[in-house]
């Protein structure tokens, strides 16, 4: 798929927006008959526009209290040192976001522990012992605005 058209577009806003919809309803909701309306998420999801679907879990609720932002700073940023720290931090479920960023640091990590002995804990037992990690810095979430929002549209209709 190349060109998404206003029927794909609509069939991305009701799966962000409840990924649970049979596919009798989805179609509905986008105007389009049942067979069509599988087509296209087919053809989404197998050209990677829908990569998957999931469970939003409240993270408090499973007894996850505290939210950390570390940005790791690596020691030597060259191609063999680098990917040896993204697969550790891949392997690290408590690390449930990794990006590469600019600016100073290497890596900004989203961490979840139970509390703060727990990430202590952690940090100074496997953050600081992954490979080629020079420094880390971190800073606490202190309440979520906004979190796991559907990402915007508008930009592919031309709204």
């Amino acid at each position: 798929m190349e060109h998404l058209d206003k029927f794909d577009i609509a069939i991305l806003r009701e799966l962000q927006a409840d990924g649970r919809l049979t596919n009798a309803e989805l179609a509905q909701r986008v105007g389009l008959s049942a067979a069509p309306c599988w087509r296209r998420v087919r053809a989404l999801e197998e050209s990677g526009y829908i990569r998957g679907y999931r469970a939003e879990i409240d993270r408090h609720k499973i007894g996850l209290g505290v939210l950390a932002f570390v940005r790791l700073h690596a020691e030597r940023n060259n191609g063999d040192n680098i990917r040896a720290l993204e697969e550790a931090v891949r392997a690290l479920p408590e690390v449930v976001a990794c990006h590469y960023i600019s600016g100073t640091g290497t890596f900004e990590l989203q961490v979840v522990a139970q509390d703060l002995d727990s990430f202590s804990r952690f940090a100074q037992q496997r953050l600081v012992n992954l490979p080629n990690v020079k420094d880390l810095q971190t800073s606490f979430s202190l309440g979520e605005v906004k979190a796991g929002g559907a990402l915007p549209l508008g930009h592919l209709s031309g709204r």
